[in-house]
Order: structure tokens, then C-alpha cells, then sequence
């Protein structure tokens, strides 16, 4: 990831660096030591929280050291080709390691990829000896006990229509002790073109509201100051349990009830459920974060219909036009696809007028990257040359810095509330924290504050990703 640009070229739902791959922050503390890897989105990282705490209460010990590990348990990613090469890299180094110098290593493969490439990874190149799908990490500790007595592989990618691990409270491994996610809802129902989500993480079932309020309820109790809300869809949560109807703009209205210096963020919508009643709780409730993730994906009509994106360009606008109407000063970001099946430069340069007319604060884009199974892969051509790609993503790129430093200049001279979250990435002289609008603030450390805290800070300059200030005086 590009820490200097405000543009990141990959999906939200991928985190392309192996320097981002989050690494367990605890030290083994039993016999038989896991150490666990999580490549993907804000999803992947809660699971690999619930897979923490699933593995703990079975007497599992985590370390942040592999070469310590008598399990080494790779969370991964599908939606991207270039992210399942560098997972397979890793296998192949920690399978190296297991023929050379620890024969007793069992090697494992959990969520998306587990899934979709079972059989190669277990029988054709015998990478790993445990594959487990997303709906099955209960079986965690049955399947470690099976490989390790038997020495046969186990494998459990069955879907699951039920399963929301609502009852499990995730171990907040990698977090600052002021963030955390919340995951209300598994699965997708969308059937997007371009995405094997549906086909890895089955179909949308929503947890419980009751178990939501209670997991956030206890993180204002510990302290946490910022909940994000995770789902493949979060927008289309619906809780129908004990004969009640729960919309997804009521349980943010009631997470907001919880405490006000509970900030609330939620990612990933659909834009056709981003309903007026959505934009309201922004509009009502202070400590909603005016802040959304809008995932567009392209600025053509035609484009989204064979993506089956399910609004159109016009649509979509018209949402962007009632989301400032209702929520003046909403911070908007998206996803776009550069390269997508047969597209032609004019639909590039579609794209290229909606970012315009739009605005965003913050983009996440990637070249498209056929997947096996989708309706893409078997209805339309990959026929754009990686070249072509490649610069319509450099031109989408160049365009999107230029509007996000536009953005972050017009912030210049005001005074913005932010959660200070810790020491900045550069220097411990400085700390760092988030505006409302979800933009990075960078300031001089003042004796007495904390991450945590809330403070108002003035905006002096800032850069297309950054905004830097200075403390305001009382």
C-alpha cells in the first residue's frame, strides 16, 4: 500500500503488500503454538480474530514468531489472482521449511482461497495439510487433532446457510486498543460478475442485533473508541430473529445510542441500499461517522450491466446528489475497476467523467482480474491487454490525487475533531488520528495526550493522502 498517495490500486476488499499482512501480536502461551496470517479485507482480519479465539479456548498458544510455530494457519484471499500467487509464495516457503527442519509443522489454509482451491492445494501440490472454509473455523480443533494424530490432510469448506460465529468474542490480536471491527453479517447475495465472493462465502445471513449491541457494548466497556461495521454488504443487513425486523440504518441508530464518544464506521455498501433512511442516522446521530464507502466500480451503463452492478450512471449520480442533500459534508470513497471485459476507451473515459463530476475524498482501484466460476469468466472475454489496463489505471490514478489533494486543500485553515489513534508511521514526534470524514491528521505530540483521546486540531497543509496540523489552543 502507498502510504503517500490517497489512492491505494487495489479493491477495498484486498490489501495487495505482504508488509500489510497482519501477524498475531501475543506470545504463545501453550503446547502447541499457532502462529496465524491474515491476507485479504477488514473481513479476513475479524475472521482471524474468531479463529484466534476459537484456537484459544481450546488450549491453542499464538506466537508472532513462525519459526517457534507448530502450526502455521494462512487466512487468505480469492478475489485477486496477484493476491493467491503471494499466498502460495508463503506455502511454498513454510512447506520448504517442513521438509527440512520440522516434520512435525502442519500447514493450513483457511477462508476464501481454502475453499475455492482445495483440491489443488491439498492433493495436485500438496501445499498444506488442513483446509478449512470460512463457515467452518468450529472445527478448527478437531481438524488440528485429526491431522496431527492420523497424518492425513482434513478438510471442511462446506457453506453454511446459519453460520455468524455471533457467540464467539473475537481476540483482538493485531488492534491499538482504540479500534476495532464488528462483523454483522456473512456472505453475499449480489452476484456481481467480476466477484467470487457469493461463491467462497455463500449466501447473506445476518447475525443477531442483540449480539452486536452486546460485542460493542463491551468494547465501549474495554475502552475502544471507533467500531467499523464488516459485511460483504453491510447495507443489506436484515436481523428477522425472534420475530422482529431490524434494519441495518436501525442497528447503527442504536449502536449510536451506546455511548457518545463511540465513533461508527461500516463498510462495505451496496449503492442500491443506500437508502434514505441510512443517510438520516448520518444526518441525526453525531457520532455516525459522515463518512461512506460507495463502491461504484465504473462510470458507464453498459459496463455496470455486464458487471450486473444493478443501478446505472445516472442512478448512481442521482444517489451521490441525495447522500450531500441530506448529509452536507458527507466524505464519499469507492472502488473502481480499470480493464474490465471488452471495455472500450470511451467507457474508460466514462470512468474517468464520474470521478470528476463526483469527487471523491479517497479512491480504491485495481486492473480487473478474471476469476474462475464467475459469471464474467464464462460470459465475457478478458480481452483487454494487461498494457491497456495498466495505463487506464495510471490515468485513473493520476486523476483521482489530483481531486483528493483538491479535497484535502480546501480542509486547510479549519478545525476538525479527530480520534488521535497513535504515533504517526513516520515519526514518534508525531501523532496521528482520524477526522470524522475518515481523513488522516498528522500532529506534533503535546505532553498529555493519548491515543484515544478526541481533540480538536487546525489544519496548516497536507499532501493528496494527509492533512497535518497543530493542536488547537483552549
Amino acid at each position: 500500500m502507498n502510504h503517500h498517495s490517497s489512492i491505494v490500486t487495489s479493491d477495498l476488499d484486498i490489501l495487495e503488500d505482504l508488509d500489510a499482512v497482519k501477524r498475531v501480536e501475543r506470545e504463545s502461551d501453550g503446547t502447541t503454538a499457532v502462529y496465524l496470517e491474515t491476507y485479504g479485507c477488514q473481513m479476513n482480519v475479524s475472521d482471524s480474530e474468531i479463529v484466534a479465539s476459537i484456537l484459544r479456548d481450546s488450549g491453542y498458544g499464538l506466537t508472532r514468531d513462525a519459526g517457534a510455530a507448530d502450526v502455521v494457519l494462512l487466512n487468505t484471499c480469492a478475489i485477486r489472482e496477484n493476491a493467491e500467487q503471494k499466498v502460495r509464495h508463503r506455502l511454498e516457503v513454510f512447506r520448504s521449511r517442513k521438509r527440512k527442519h520440522a516434520p512435525h509443522l502442519k500447514i493450513g489454509v483457511l477462508g476464501c482461497m481454502a475453499e475455492r482451491l482445495r483440491d489443488k492445494l491439498l492433493e495436485e501440490e500438496r501445499l498444506v495439510d488442513l483446509v478449512v472454509g470460512p463457515d467452518a473455523y468450529r472445527d478448527l480443533p478437531l481438524l488440528l487433532e485429526h491431522a496431527d494424530e492420523t497424518g492425513q490432510s482434513a478438510v471442511n469448506v462446506q457453506l453454511s446457510r446459519e453460520e455468524t460465529y455471533a457467540d464467539i468474542a473475537p481476540v483482538r490480536y493485531d488492534g491499538n486498543g482504540i479500534s476495532a471491527f464488528v462483523s454483522i453479517m456473512r456472505g453475499c447475495d449480489n452476484m456481481c460478475s467480476f466477484c467470487v465472493v457469493p461463491f467462497t462465502r455463500g449466501r447473506e445471513r445476518s447475525r443477531p442485533a442483540t449480539s452486536v449491541l452486546r460485542e460493542c457494548a463491551e468494547l465501549v466497556d474495554a475502552g475502544y473508541r471507533e467500531v467499523t461495521v464488516l459485511g460483504q454488504n453491510v447495507n443489506s443487513y436484515r436481523d428477522r430473529s425472534n420475530g422482529t425486523s431490524v434494519s441495518f440504518a436501525e442497528l447503527l441508530y442504536r449502536m449510536s445510542e451506546l455511548s457518545p464518544d463511540l465513533r461508527i464506521r461500516y463498510s462495505t455498501s451496496h449503492p442500491k441500499d443506500c437508502s434514505d433512511e441510512l443517510l438520516s442516522v448520518h444526518a441525526v446521530r453525531a457520532n455516525v461517522c459522515n463518512f461512506i464507502h460507495l463502491p461504484v466500480q465504473h462510470g458507464n451503463t453498459d459496463v455496470l450491466s455486464r458487471m450486473r452492478r444493478t443501478y446505472t450512471r445516472d442512478e448512481y449520480l442521482d444517489l451521490v446528489d441525495r447522500a450531500r442533500r441530506i448529509v452536507p459534508g458527507v466524505s464519499l470513497s469507492t472502488d473502481i475497476i480499470a480493464g474490465f471485459c471488452e471495455e472500450t476507451e470511451e467507457e474508460h473515459a466514462d470512468t474517468l467523467s464520474l470521478m470528476r463530476e463526483v469527487c471523491y475524498d479517497h479512491a480504491f482501484t485495481f486492473m480487473y482480474s478474471e476469476r474462475p466460476g464467475t459469471y464474467a469468466q464464462r460470459k465475457y472475454a478478458d480481452n483487454i491487454p494487461v498494457h491497456v489496463k495498466k495505463r487506464r489505471l495510471g490515468e485513473i490514478i493520476e486523476l483521482q490525487n489530483e481531486i483528493s489533494f483538491e479535497s484535502n486543500r480546501k480542509e486547510v485553515g479549519s478545525t476538525q475533531r479527530i480520534l488521535v489513534e497513535g504515533p504517526s508511521k513516520r515519526s514518534d514526534n508525531q501523532l496521528c488520528g482520524r477526522t470524522d470524514g475518515n481523513k488522516m491528521v498528522v500532529f506534533d505530540r503535546v505532553n498529555g495526550v493519548a491515543p484515544g483521546m478526541y481533540l480538536d486540531v487546525t489544519i496548516t497543509s497536507c499532501t493528496s493522502a494527509t492533512l497535518f496540523g497543530m493542536m488547537k489552543s483552549e
